[in-house]
């Protein structure tokens, strides 16, 4: 095998593949010159590339449109798109541009929906599914949007307290609410049953005494939630065919009762080795929900899903320039990026996510096992397994040569990793957050780049600090 880069990734993996290819010795992602964009903007630098969340809608819906034809499936499908994942008004206009539903988890997030609004993007008659913990501050913004005749308002119960919240407010119209079912958490977790939603035997209680003779409550949705999303293994359809059978028991019950709720996303490609089938997946969803609704004698609930991390994942982008190589002991190397992980790419380190790591250039060059690390001073800055063998290899440099630094980019970081690091506050080390560009296409299809956020300045972060003169 020749001992450089592009030989190595050529004869590991099927490349170039969906998203990355290679031309003259340079990483283009979905046809982005990335050496381009970085002479413009320079590193550290977020990428946003909105065609992707487009095109991870159409995918979807395609499927599911796919398979409700194949199995003669009478219901409806509904692709709601989490705001949590990525709160940026240009990710969320983007999605509402295929006419996606959405889904709030907090009392601000009825703020950004009125503002959405109020912007034009978002009409009276779209779908808000409501999730989370419902506090006082939450469901009274809940009502606001009721009684500004946002009447597709649909309030998931969590618990059987915030149906008694509810009903304190004196109800004076019919409201749609749905039903959380807690799930059992996979073997290896901390816990066996989630904190979120209601346990079955409470569930079927609260319908019989108190949702099926309430004039004002109208069911529309059993909601269950996998935290690890809808992967193809027993504990996942084991927890599917669970909430089906409760739906069925539930629609017997209520026959007002509608839609089905499979809440947790597809996974995203979070290595250039990810293999997933989603139209086996989405084809196995339906045709059990058809079957099982067949045997019982109901018709076919509408499918809702709930799609953020796969909505915005695979659009994002961070890249940083290698400022130093430290060869601390004979076997460990370390590139020293220009910014922190533990700032940029959270899920990195607190929960051990992997992302797509990829060299922007020096493809045509030798390759090492290294080490990265960010310039803050916490021992938990550093990024060194990958899929690859669980190591890490990088094209070897010179940096002292007066050349190009070697330039490396963190793949499909769209979702969370804002939100989690605290955009534009106060970061570790005061390393200020890197600059922001969104990338998009004209009526033309050409690629059009703007900056979105310029790098965070000392100023700003001084006056969060209380230190303004």
């Amino acid at each position: 095998m020749k001992n450089n880069y592009k030989e190595l990734i050529e004869q590991t993996y099927n490349f170039p593949q969906e998203g990355f290819d290679l031309q003259k010795d340079r990483l283009h992602f979905n046809g982005i010159d990335l050496k381009k964009i970085l002479d413009n903007y320079r590193t550290p630098l977020r990428i946003s590339y909105l065609p992707k969340i487009r095109e991870q809608i159409q995918k979807a819906r395609n499927l599911f449109y796919q398979a409700f034809k194949k199995y003669d499936y009478a219901g409806s499908y509904e692709y709601c798109y989490c705001t949590k994942c990525c709160h940026f008004s240009y990710v969320i206009k983007t999605a509402l541009k295929e006419s996606v539903s959405l889904e709030t988890s907090s009392s601000y997030d009825i703020d950004l929906i009125l503002k959405l609004y109020e912007h034009g993007a978002l009409s009276k008659d779209a779908t808000i599914l409501h999730n989370g913990i419902k506090t006082e501050e939450y469901l009274e913004k809940i009502r606001l949007l009721q009684n500004l005749d946002f009447e597709r308002t649909v309030i998931i119960l969590d618990s059987v307290q915030e149906l008694e919240r509810i009903n304190n407010q004196k109800l004076e119209k019919p409201i749609k609410i749905g039903l959380r079912l807690s799930i059992d958490e996979e073997p290896q977790a901390a816990y066996y049953t989630s904190r979120l939603g209601i346990n079955k035997q409470e569930l079927l209680k609260l319908v019989k005494d108190k949702i099926q003779t309430n004039e004002f409550l109208e069911l529309h949705m059993i909601h269950f939630f996998v935290d690890s999303g809808i992967n193809d293994n027993l504990y996942y359809w084991g927890e599917f065919k669970k909430a089906l059978q409760l739906y069925i028991q539930i629609k017997q019950l209520v026959p007002s009762l509608q839609a089905l709720n499979i809440g947790g996303g597809f996974p995203i490609r979070n290595s250039l080795g990810f293999e997933y089938d989603y139209e086996y997946v989405v084809d196995e969803i339906v045709r059990n929900i058809k079957e099982a609704c067949v045997q019982a004698c109901v018709s076919e609930p509408d499918i809702y899903t709930e799609f953020g991390k796969y909505t915005v994942g695979e659009s994002g982008a961070v890249i940083f320039s290698v400022i130093e190589q430290k060869q601390q002991n004979g076997t460990e190397l370390w590139y020293i990026i220009d910014n922190s992980l533990m700032n940029t790419i959270p899920d990195s380190w607190s929960i051990n996510e992997k992302f797509i790591l990829l060299p922007i250039n020096k493809w045509e060059n030798d390759y090492k096992r290294i080490h990265i690390g960010g310039i803050s001073c916490d021992n938990s800055d550093y990024y060194n397994s990958e899929q690859l063998n669980q190591q890490i290899l990088l094209p070897t440099f010179d940096d002292k040569g007066g050349e190009d630094p070697l330039y490396i980019g963190f793949f499909h970081t769209g979702a969370y990793q804002e939100a989690i690091s605290g955009y534009g506050g106060i970061k570790h080390c005061l390393i200020p957050s890197p600059r922001q560009i969104v990338v998009d296409k004209d009526e033309h299809g050409n690629l059009i780049d703007y900056l979105y956020c310029d790098e965070q300045s000392v100023s700003n972060m001084l006056s969060i600090l209380g230190y303004d003169d």
